[in-house]
Parts: structure tokens; sequence; C-alpha cells
């Protein structure tokens, strides 16, 4: 069967590349031909990503020129070498129009896909709206990003939930928004597509070691000097070397080594080599715990009901700091063969629920032949 899938993969972010790669691998376990629609919201094309990032300011303009160069080499040589995607690019709604609708199956991917904050409003496409209703549709390990939504935003969307055959979302509160707010009968809770892989999976991908001894690796999304400042006392404390993963060349000042923009599979090595991963990015705690790292985590003031989901789920929610004097949680360590049983667990339920999907949309098939 063909499944086509649409994600936010070409959104310049690590955490989308690889959970778009991730869907796309667990589905060709299934024996499916998976497209990825090619999908790329108008404000991340690479053209107008000076813009977006500049908002019309010419020095930061210049300043961000030299990282879109890199973004487009690093990002782009992986889309190309890695992910199935569709030839035809589309952004807009009319752009849909003329989408070849050829596919069994087809499916809103995870991500933030339907966080309406982080994509700067509702995009129907990534509820499938140009699917007609008749076609079998379903959504894996979505994500809204927010505890609850409004009713306007509900009463804007409702006709697409209602079309799905099954949703299954990337988080509890999701969860809790689909079958209460929307009325739809039954959402499954899932593990993030790159937590449904194995860390065999992923070091079967992963770049050589970088760095030779010991370290800390920050991934800090969120720009904050009390975050820096206690990166350095955490590396004083610890007497490990900082390693900072940098997503922009302009974060080359910031404390420790820089990593200036590297490879997107030089993210899972990093992490799986790092003593400690110092983060408040959702898919840096992700491949933490899935590598068997241990993480230390500061919830972002924003959709950081994610890293707290998933801490949860897995029983590891003193890894987050309590505040930047939290120097304690060195030695409050991750039972990582009770998390590597949580995620088997929960690896199961996600690959019982993808052949309850591939076995209904079969025999959607047969009934409508």
């Amino acid at each position: 069967m063909r499944v086509d899938l649409i994600t936010l993969h070409a959104v310049p972010n690590y955490g989308s590349a690889l959970q778009a790669f991730a869907t796309q691998e667990l589905f060709k376990q299934f024996n499916c031909d998976v497209k990825i629609i090619n999908y790329v919201r108008n404000n991340v094309r690479f053209e107008n990503l000076v813009n977006t990032w500049s908002r019309g300011n010419p020095v930061k303009a210049m300043a961000i020129c030299p990282t879109i160069m890199r973004w487009k080499k690093v990002f782009g040589s992986f889309y190309e070498k890695y992910l199935n995607l569709t030839e035809g690019v589309y952004t807009t709604e009319a752009d849909f129009e003329n989408y070849p609708l050829e596919a069994d199956i087809y499916c809103t991917g995870s991500d933030q896909v339907w966080n309406s904050k982080w994509n700067e409003g509702i995009l129907p496409p990534l509820y499938l709206s140009f699917v007609p209703a008749d076609r079998f549709k379903f959504a894996f390990s979505a994500s809204f990003g927010q505890k609850s939504l409004s009713k306007e935003e509900v009463n804007a969307t409702k006709n697409y939930i209602k079309q799905y055959d099954f949703i299954s979302v990337r988080e509890s509160t999701a969860k809790d928004i689909i079958e209460k707010q929307y009325g739809f009968e039954k959402a499954v809770h899932l593990l993030d597509p790159t937590l449904c892989l194995t860390s065999k999976f992923w070091r079967s991908y992963a770049t050589p070691r970088k760095i030779k001894e010991d370290y800390i690796l920050v991934y800090n999304l969120n720009r904050s000097n009390e975050f820096d400042h206690y990166a350095v006392k955490l590396s004083k404390r610890t007497g490990l070397k900082l390693v900072r993963f940098c997503t922009r060349l302009d974060q080359f000042y910031r404390p420790g080594k820089s990593m200036l923009v590297p490879e997107v599979f030089d993210f899972v090595s990093l992490i799986d080599n790092a003593k400690y991963v110092l983060t408040d990015s959702f898919h840096a705690t992700a491949f933490s715990i899935n590598m068997n790292t241990e993480p230390i985590c500061v919830y972002p003031t924003e959709f950081g009901g994610r890293i707290e989901s998933f801490l949860n789920l897995t029983d590891s929610k003193q890894r987050h700091i309590k505040g930047y004097d939290d120097f304690d949680i060195i030695e409050r360590n991750v039972d990582f063969q009770k998390v590597n049983s949580i995620l088997n667990q929960e690896r199961k339920k996600a690959q019982d629920f993808l052949k309850d999907v591939f076995a209904a949309a079969e025999e959607y098939q047969t009934n409508k032949e």
C-alpha cells in the first residue's frame, strides 16, 4: 500500500528532520511505499528564511545569511538522501488543488503539526484538507503543543478531525483535546516516532564520535543567560568539558566548544557519546533517554509540556532541574533498565496501532473495490 505522509520535515530543525525520517522508516516496516509530501511552509522556504529570522532588520539579515546557507547544505542534503519526497513542492492551499491523489492511505505525521501557535495559525493542509472525505486518513503521534484549544480553533478544525479514521497523538494532553474538545471517540497516546525506533537503529546511522573525552552536551533552543551561567557552573562542578551544539553559526561565542550546525546524524552521535545532555529541547531529551544518556532538562516557557509528559511517561521526572541553583541533579540518576522496559512496551503499543491502521486500510480498500 502507498502512504502519503504530511509533516513538518522542512523546518530547519534536527528534531523535525529526524522525526520525519523515523516515521517513514516505521511505515516501511509494514511493507508500505511511503511518500513524504514536500510541504514547505512559506516562512521556512529557504528564499524566505532571511526575512523570517531578521523581520526586516538589515543587521540581523546579514548575520543570519551564513547560517541559512549552512542550513540549506546540511538539511537539503539530508532530505535528498534520506527522505522519499514527492517531486512537487507544496506551500499554499492553492498548490494542493493539483495534488495527485494516488495513495491508498493519507497520514498527518508527527511533530507540532497541529500547534497553531508554533505554525502561526491553522494550516489546513496539515489536517489533510486537500484529501476527499472518502479517503482513508490517520494521524500518527500528532502534537498540539498546548494543553487546550480555544473554542474558535476547535470549531475551525472540527470538520477536518472527524474525517480521520484513526488518530494517535504524542502527549496525554493532546489525547484529552481530541476526545474531550473534539468529541473524537478514541485517540491513542503514542511515543514520538524517533522513540519508536531503538538505540541500535539510530546507532546504525550515527556518525563517528567527535569528542574523545567525557563532556556535557549543551543543546539550547531558547536563548537564556541564566541557562548559560548554569552550564558553566555545572561544568566546573563536574569537571566535564562543555560542548555546545550550535544550531546557528552566530552562537559560536556562547560557553563551550562550539559544534557549528553539524550534520543531521551528528545530533544522534553527540548525544549518544555525552555524559550529560543539558537541554530545553524535546527531541534532545527524547534521544538522550533513548540512547541511555542522562538528560538535564530545562522546561521552556512555551511548549514545555512535551518534555514533562515524556519524563512522566518514563518515570524520569527527577531529570528536570528545579531551578538554576539545582546541581544535585547529577545525583538523581535515571533507572535506564526501567526506562528501556517502558520504551519497549510503548513501542509495542505503536506497532499494534499501526497494525490496526494498515489492516483497516486494507479492508477499506477491498470493500471500496
